[in-house]
């Protein structure tokens, strides 16, 4: 995306329920937290990763990896 971008601090911590990262975002609106915590769960549940690259000011690349799965 285009919005505000993560520092590597905020990019550390938001996958910890102990930490709290949240801040308004481009438009001023807040979530809960709870987003990308919940997506990593069910992609790590399914063997895949998920890559953050961010830039503050520039915005965020969110990368899911997940393996092929043949089914006989």
């Amino acid at each position: 995306d285009d919005g505000i971008g993560m520092s590597s601090e905020i990019i550390a911590g938001i996958m910890n329920l102990d930490s709290q990262s949240m801040r308004s975002g481009t438009n001023n609106e807040t979530g809960t937290g709870l987003g990308l915590i919940l997506c990593n769960e069910m992609i790590a549940m399914n063997n895949g990763t998920l890559n953050i690259e961010s830039e503050e000011g520039k915005g965020t690349v969110f990368t899911i990896e997940l393996p092929v799965v043949s089914i006989k």
